[in-house]
Formats: structure tokens, sequence, C-alpha cells
């Protein structure tokens, strides 16, 4: 029921999904007569549908403190308890962020000794796609926080991208050593001397996420949503510059028609539905936040992603790479203050 347009969105997308992926079925959560209603527009959702009635919904700007205590019962904590009684393998939602992330937390907890929850994205690159975490979960990350999403970021790119041995870096302000505050000197410090599951690259810039330097990028929340939305908003200024300059006149008319299947590609390779489904990473189940204004076509991307996870080993790899790192006997210093979570009822800064 969540998102920018609730079950008009999700049933087509679940529509889309359900040729792609003929072997999965859906439990749909929410308002019976509503979701009946699209079900009856989209016959190839209809048939791999269930429908698990509430007239309860999460509003997408109620608190997270708010939800958790009042929302029992709502669609959103239906969908993650079904997870919780091995009623589902994932769940997808395009609805409140803060809500999902605070109930998903409390009705599933984190996994393997993990601290925080993490956001990723999928980010388009000139190599492919790489993925960038924390984008929005927490404000602040201590060391050890850092080297878990490097953890986990490497886990989800494996599973989702396909990288046999994913290369990883942390964002920094340079590549040098010195360079950075004490948490990020300290994390590249542990994942140097760490054996582990990925090949770590060390600090990277900026500019390095668009290039594709590495497979995973790994930072605080507040940094990575700063770059994600700095990003989204390029991607719209150089979408409305190209179509004004190439409606300007007939010759720039004629240009665009014959220019028109490249101009084409390019804008299917930065369509952000095609790497729509941002995963909850850290928990002791597979939650997938859509973006809330994404079409039927993103969000059946973001159910390619919980369906890629589910059928992976990826919470397996995470608890052997961690597992190898206590092994090591490789520790943030306990000094380090740990970060906290966005706001003081843990509302995370992902849209």
């Amino acid at each position: 029921m969540g998102g920018d347009h609730g079950p008009s969105v999700i049933v087509p997308g679940v529509a889309i999904a359900a040729r792609n992926l003929p072997d999965v079925r859906f439990l749909l959560h929410g308002d019976e007569a509503l979701l009946n209603a699209e079900l009856a527009k989209c016959p190839p959702a209809r048939v791999v549908s269930e429908v698990r009635h509430t007239d309860k919904a999460i509003a997408m700007d109620e608190k997270p403190a708010q939800a958790m205590r009042r929302g029992k019962g709502s669609s959103l904590w239906n969908a993650v308890e079904a997870i919780r009684d091995g009623q589902a393998n994932a769940v997808v939602s395009a609805g409140n962020t803060g809500a999902l992330m605070a109930i998903s937390k409390l009705i599933l907890r984190m996994g393997a000794n993990l601290e925080r929850p993490a956001i990723v994205a999928s980010w388009p690159t000139m190599t492919g796609v790489s993925a960038v975490l924390d984008v929005g979960a927490n404000v602040e990350s201590d060391a050890k926080q850092l080297v878990e999403f490097a953890i986990m970021g490497a886990a989800f790119h494996h599973a989702a991208h396909g990288s046999e041995r994913p290369t990883v870096g942390l964002l920094n302000v340079g590549s040098e050593d010195q360079k950075g505050h004490e948490e990020v000197r300290e994390a590249h410090a542990i994942l140097k001397e760490a054996k582990l599951d990925f090949d770590y690259r060390g600090f990277v810039e900026g500019t390095d996420i668009a290039k594709g330097t590495v497979d995973v990028v790994v930072t605080d929340g507040f940094t990575g949503n700063v770059a994600l939305k700095t990003a989204e908003g390029l991607a719209r200024f150089f979408a409305a510059e190209i179509k004004s300059t190439l409606t300007s006149g007939p010759f720039a008319l004629l240009g665009a028609l014959i220019a028109s299947r490249a101009l084409g590609k390019m804008r299917n390779r930065l369509d952000p539905g095609r790497v729509n489904g941002g995963p909850l990473l850290g928990l002791n189940g597979i939650v997938v936040k859509s973006h809330g204004g994404a079409d039927a076509r993103g969000f059946a991307s973001a159910i390619r992603v919980a369906v890629d996870l589910a059928r992976s080993d990826f919470s397996a790899e995470i608890e052997r790479n961690l597992k190898r790192l206590t092994e090591t006997g490789l520790k943030a210093d306990a000094d380090i203050t740990a970060g906290g979570v966005s706001g003081a009822d843990g509302q995370g800064a992902f849209e």
C-alpha cells in the first residue's frame, strides 16, 4: 500500500515480474478491495498472487517511532512478519523508509552479530553497476561498521550482479593513507590486513563512483545519501538539457531523429528504474526498499533484486567473512565512538 502510487503501481509491477520469474509467487498485503481491483486488470499478477487483507497502512510521512507503536497489523508490518514466520523469502516495499527500517529491525533482528543495517544502492557506472552503501540508514558509522558494510556490500554485489570476486573501496577525500577522518583510516587498516572473500582496493574518491573503479563503494549514510541525491539531480539536469538542446530548432530536431536509437540506449542506461531496489543489509531476512516514486517497471526491478538475493548464499557469505575477521583478531579501536542511527527515533535519510 506504500509508495507514491500504491497498488496502481505495485500490482502492474508484480505482473511484469511474474512474466520474467514464472516460478515466483506473491503475497500482497493491504486493502483487499483495492488490490483485487488492480489484479482484475492484470491477469499475469492475479494467477500468482494471494491477497492478505488489512485495512491498516503506515503513512509515508509517519515517524518510525510512531510506526513501531501503532504499526502492528498494518500491511508493512504483516509483510515483514511473513518472512519471520517462514511464509515468504523476501519482502519488497515502496513505503515509508524509516518505518520499514525500524519495523524490520524489530521483527527480524540483526544477523550474524552485525551492529547496524545498511541500505545499498545499485549505481550505473562506465563499466557496469557498482554497489554503494550506506546511502541513508546511518548518519555516522564507526570503523567496525564500515568494515561490516564492506563485507555486506561485497556479498550483495556477488549475489545481485554476478561478480566472482568483488572489488571494494572506501570512499574518502583522497587516495593517500593519511587522508580522511579517524574512522575511515581505521577501517582502511583493518581491511588491508584481513583475508576476506573480496579484493580490497583501498581508498576511492567521489569521481571513482561513476567510473566504476570498484564494484563496491563503502561510506557512511550521510555521505552516501548526499552523493546519491546529487547524482539523481545531475541525471535530471542532463536529461533536461539534452531535451532542450535537441528541440531548439529544425536542424536540432533532425539530428535528434538521426541519433534517436543511440539516445534511446543512453536513456535506458541511465534509467533509475533499471537498477531500482535497495536492500536493507544485515537483517535476519531479505528486505528490499523500492523508490517511492518508482513506476511498475522499476518496482519489478526491485522484485528481481529480492529474488536474486533469496536464491543466493548471500547471508552465509557474510557470516563466513565475519568469522574470518574474528579469527584474525582484527577489530576497530574500542575507543572510537559508535555512529548513531540518523534522528532520535531512527529515521533513515534514504527516501
